[in-house]
């Protein structure tokens, strides 16, 4: 059992809160650029390769979702718990993909105030998925065992 706030029913102020923290990294990146010169080159290189991979990352979760995909964190009455796909290598590869997606922003815009905004939402991302799995565990009985195999946000990371 988490501590961590419902913020709703079913985690309407987490989606909130989450669209405010994407808001905030996308106008960071305006704030910019705190480097430039041939480190400018490299940071955008990887920055779009992060954007790009990232934003794969996200749409792919989405794609394999299917009928389980909701914008709130509390899972669907329907729904069955996806372990397949992208799946297989991350339990919560949407937000994932978002945190690459805003690492990546950041670094092409050349915004330290950007990827800071990443940071955070990377510890936000943590924070929603912890409350997140336990709603999912009190919901699919094979949960428990999916979370200890799985990564939590990105893949072959942590």
């Amino acid at each position: 059992m988490t501590r961590l706030p419902t913020l709703g029913p079913r985690g309407e102020g987490w989606v909130a809160i989450q669209g405010l923290l994407l808001a905030i990294a996308v106008a960071a990146g305006f704030l910019g650029p705190s480097w430039d010169g041939a480190i400018r080159v490299a940071t955008s290189t990887v920055g779009v390769t992060l954007i790009v991979g990232g934003l794969a990352l996200a749409i792919r979760g989405m794609r394999d979702l299917r009928d389980a995909l909701t914008p709130l964190p509390y899972p669907r009455a329907d729904a069955e718990l996806v372990e397949t796909g992208v799946y297989r290598l991350v339990r919560h590869p949407i937000y994932g993909g978002l945190v690459l997606a805003a690492v990546g922003w950041g670094l092409l815009t050349a915004s330290a105030a950007a990827i800071a905004a990443a940071v955070a939402l990377w510890g936000f991302f943590e924070l929603k998925s912890r409350r997140e799995e336990t709603w999912l565990e009190g919901r699919f009985t094979g949960y428990a065992a999916y979370r200890s195999r799985t990564r939590r946000l990105i893949p072959w990371i942590g």
